[in-house]
């Protein structure tokens, strides 16, 4: 007997997700809330944690089996374009002038995440680690999702409130792309020592990874500065066409390596060459498809993933989920607000960028469906970090308000190029 054609449930749960999300999105943001907060909240609702609940046969209609391999592959497309375009965005020049206080603020933002999440994670490796998972790609994995920055997010927030242009706006940019590079290159260790049988093949995956890097950074890189400055006697359809094979290609590569699709599909957007207009109307054109339509597909997968009931009738889960949502608070905004106000901020702007440091958005969510699929993590402790990771981004926007209650004029820095609305 053939298997189901799964083509007719995916015309009908493909509009379903992508207007449920954007249905979202729009309330989210009359509330003052990323866009992002409201796709992810009701990803999560459409999944167990709330129609699976209230009608497991309306959920199991919507989703049927055979749809969610292709709802997750069509996602997962989605999010490997949105790295190519992470990295893309991914400005570096936002150092000049702040090299030392971004520098400052991201690894102390980083590093105390980083310890504290550690300590936690040795406490909660017996009554959360999957069977057979070693203690040490355990702790690694918590420790970094503690210590994540959302730069998309925090772009679009600094865009949102007027405040991408002033000095602050500019220091918080230096000090998530430090923060995005940084955990980037921690996570792919993880992903190499949670892939390995054992640290010698750790160090081979290691340094495959690094033979990769050196190569796109001096080879590929320039033969695509090289075809940029040509591109302009080309059709922008095949620019595109190029742009999403070659970070299709890059994250096959990465794959093969073992430290997961998508490195390379960030890596290739941080060496595409910028300020070519064909190939900033490729990514606009990439990004006007992936954000809207593709994205939700990614949000909905991850819904379907948690599932808010394995924490009720036991006390202990949601002891666990609060000590999570304390450290995760306390280390990236405690450790970022004291590093900028020991780097010469004013208490004001220090609390700020610590407010904005605390933002995690989609790219803790990116990185928890990868500890997920890697299984150096669980169901419910998955479920766990994602409700950290939604209530320290929806926090973000209201803590910025509540430090900046008091307006101080800021002269502005030149304009930023456009950012990712996710």
């Amino acid at each position: 007997m053939s298997a189901p054609d799964p083509l007719p449930g995916l015309l009908v749960a493909v509009p379903v997700v992508i207007g449920v999300c954007r249905i979202g999105a729009l309330l989210f943001r009359r509330i003052g809330q990323p866009s992002v907060i409201g796709e992810i909240t009701l990803g999560i609702l459409l999944g167990p944690s709330l129609l699976g609940w209230i009608s497991p046969a309306a959920q199991h209609w919507l989703f049927p089996a055979e749809v969610l391999p292709h709802l997750m592959v069509l996602g997962n497309l989605g999010l490997l374009a949105f790295m190519f375009l992470v990295g893309l965005e991914l400005d570096l020049s936002a150092l000049r002038g702040h090299s030392r206080a971004a520098v400052t603020v991201s690894y102390v933002g980083i590093a105390l995440p980083l310890l504290l999440g550690a300590l936690l994670a040795l406490g909660m490796y017996g009554p959360f680690a999957p069977a057979g998972v070693d203690r040490l790609p355990f702790v690694l994995f918590v420790a970094v999702a503690m210590s994540i920055t959302a730069f998309p997010v925090l772009a679009r927030i600094l865009t949102d409130r007027g405040l991408y242009t002033t000095p602050l706006g500019s220091l918080a940019m230096a000090c998530a792309a430090v923060d995005d590079v940084s955990a980037w290159c921690l996570l792919a260790l993880v992903a190499a020592v949670s892939t390995s049988g054992s640290m010698e093949q750790a160090a081979i995956t290691a340094a495959w990874s690094l033979l990769f890097v050196a190569c796109m950074m001096y080879l590929v890189r320039p033969v695509l500065a090289r075809l940029t400055r040509q591109a302009g006697k080309v059709a922008e359809s095949s620019v595109l066409v190029f742009v999403f094979a070659g970070l299709c290609l890059s994250a096959f590569v990465t794959d093969g390596i073992g430290i997961h699709a998508l490195f390379g599909a960030f890596l290739f957007g941080v060496v595409v060459p910028r300020g070519s207009r064909v190939v900033e109307l490729s990514a606009a054109r990439l990004r006007a498809f992936t954000v809207p339509v593709l994205l939700p597909l990614f949000f909905v997968s991850t819904g379907l993933r948690t599932d808010v009931s394995l924490l009720t009738g036991d006390a202990a889960q949601w002891l666990w989920a609060g000590a999570v949502l304390v450290v995760a608070l306390f280390g990236k905004f405690g450790g970022s607000t004291a590093a900028a106000r020991l780097s010469g901020q004013s208490w004001r702007d220090a609390m700020s960028l610590g407010a904005l440091m605390n933002c995690r958005g989609l790219t803790e969510l990116v990185v928890l469906n990868l500890g997920l699929e890697l299984g150096v993590i669980g169901p419910d402790l998955f479920t766990i970090l994602v409700l950290m990771a939604l209530i320290t981004t929806a926090m973000t926007s209201p803590a910025l308000t509540w430090f900046r209650r008091t307006p101080a004029p800021e002269p502005s820095v030149p304009a930023p190029r456009p950012v990712t609305a996710a």
